[in-house]
């Protein structure tokens, strides 16, 4: 009798442990640490951050909605001379084409959204090349330079996308280092965010719409720059060639 009670017990143990399992998995396939977590056995990566031994980081920001703070964000990267990198939405690069031309002519780089910033994973591959396709274009046509890095809408991606995307010439890039300024958060906790999660190889998700972004800003790269970090521009930043990505997002360069 005491076995059996035993048995029971162990065996409702085991079903709570597969059914918590279960649960987190189904709330992790709904997003990028799935995989992360499963690494490239279950997915294919694409670029989170850098393995470097060099301090060396970079700042991008998403441009889909709005210009009302990108002047400020210009003028404090030109004071403090500092070049980053832009992702741009078609439609956005369509309706604002002065400022592309401002954000290239200043000297940054700029890399494709997609056109209409869907959930990229949920497209064939036709619909994919459309979007990598028509917002290069869009892109191009305006800068007259190659566009080469592409950032997933909502950081929503899978194989299909990161082959197709290599195959049009585009490094897909994500980040390691998430700013939340879309959430509002004031400019000290952006600061905070940002000040205490780069390290070296690190990319830093911002957006040009965000709204205390601009003002979180210059304490935040000359904080980095005192702790002898140098920003660049992605393409500066990552390996363009002989690299693995590792389990966890990093771009490593093979030995």
């Amino acid at each position: 009798m005491v076995f059996a009670v035993l048995r029971k017990k162990n065996l409702l143990t085991i079903i709570s442990m597969v059914t918590v399992l279960v649960l987190c998995l189904a709330v992790l396939s709904g997003t990028g640490a799935y995989q992360v977590f499963y690494g490239s056995a279950m997915r294919k990566l694409p670029i989170y951050r850098v393995q470097t031994d060099e301090k060396k980081i970079s700042i991008s920001f998403d441009c889909a909605w709005g210009v009302d703070y990108t002047d400020k964000l210009l003028e404090i990267m030109e004071e403090e001379n500092v070049k980053c990198t832009f992702f741009m939405v078609e439609f956005w690069t369509v309706k604002h084409p002065d400022y592309v031309k401002k954000i290239f002519d200043a000297g940054h780089e700029i890399g494709t959204h997609s056109a209409t910033h869907p959930y990229m994973s949920k497209l064939d591959k036709s619909a994919i090349e459309r979007e990598l396709t028509t917002s290069k274009q869009a892109i191009e046509s305006i800068t007259g330079k190659r566009v080469v890095t592409f950032r997933p809408p909502y950081g929503d991606y899978d194989d299909l996308l990161i082959d197709t995307a290599k195959s049009l010439g585009l490094y897909t890039i994500q980040w390691d280092v998430d700013s939340l300024d879309w959430k509002d958060l004031s400019a000290k906790e952006i600061f905070n965010r940002v000040t205490t999660r780069v390290k070296n190889g690190s990319i830093v998700l911002f957006h040009n719409q965000g709204l205390h972004t601009a003002e979180a800003l210059r304490d935040i790269i000359r904080t980095l720059k005192d702790k002898g970090y140098d920003l660049v521009p992605i393409c500066e930043l990552i390996y363009k060639d002989n690299y693995k990505i590792a389990p966890d997002g990093a771009q490593i360069k093979n030995s």
